[in-house]
């Protein structure tokens, strides 16, 4: 049981620092959006989106520093790491539901990260990336803490890498074109209204992830990388 223990720690580490986030979201739409959030994006001056753009960076730091501190070698800190990150996301619209009773659905636009451009999807696509954080990061931390030999592949790197790039470039397409074009791009991006997700794109991300989970756990199974 004690071999859990960092798990427990981590998820109610990430648990809070998700509800204080939905917290200070709380104060920032009853300030700026009292009338609810939604599209198309106005009201949040340039200086607080300055604002908000240093305090996601300091929460990928925190987050990043509690899976150091909990791993002893990379691998444990890098599945410590997607692990906090993942149930922190999870415990962030759970606070954000309880406090707003928002997002009205699963399918509920939501401007994920404003770093480096903003990303957008429906709520239910990052709460689907958090859960396979969890779960994956989960069953590889479990596995070396109990002797098993978790490798990356290249064929296994491949598939991951693959897929989180099309998953990312669901989050980041309409973000990326209007940073290309630049001021009028960003006006764009104010009056935008989004109505279509790649969802086919994000299933097939997902999957490449997941083949990749599958043949690491197979190869621990066996007892050996391939």
């Amino acid at each position: 049981m004690k071999k859990y223990g960092t798990f427990l720690t981590l998820g109610v580490f990430a648990a809070a620092m998700g509800i204080l986030e939905a917290a200070v979201v709380v104060y920032l739409r009853r300030l700026y959006y009292p009338l609810g959030f939604g599209f198309p994006l106005s009201g949040l001056p340039q200086e607080m989106i300055s604002v908000e753009v240093i305090r996601e960076a300091a929460t990928i730091v925190m987050l990043a520093c509690a899976g150091v501190l909990a791993g002893r070698d990379l691998p444990r800190k890098l599945a410590y790491f997607f692990f906090s990150f993942g149930a922190w996301d999870i415990f962030y619209y759970a606070g954000l539901r309880y406090f707003l009773g928002w997002p009205a659905s699963l399918l509920t636009w939501d401007v994920l990260f404003l770093i480096p451009v903003p990303w957008l999807a429906p709520v239910l696509a990052p709460l689907l990336c958090a859960l396979t954080m969890v779960l994956l990061s989960g069953l590889a931390g479990a596995g070396l803490e109990n002797g098993r030999e978790v490798r990356a592949t290249p064929a296994r790197l491949g598939l991951l890498a693959g897929g989180t790039a099309l998953i990312l470039y669901t989050f980041l397409r309409d973000g990326l074109a209007a940073a290309g074009g630049g001021e009028a791009g960003l006006q764009a991006l104010a009056q935008y209204v989004p109505t279509r997700y790649n969802w086919a794109l994000f299933g097939l991300g997902e999957a490449l992830i997941l083949a990749a989970a599958a043949l690491t756990i197979r190869g621990a199974l066996r007892g050996r990388a391939g």
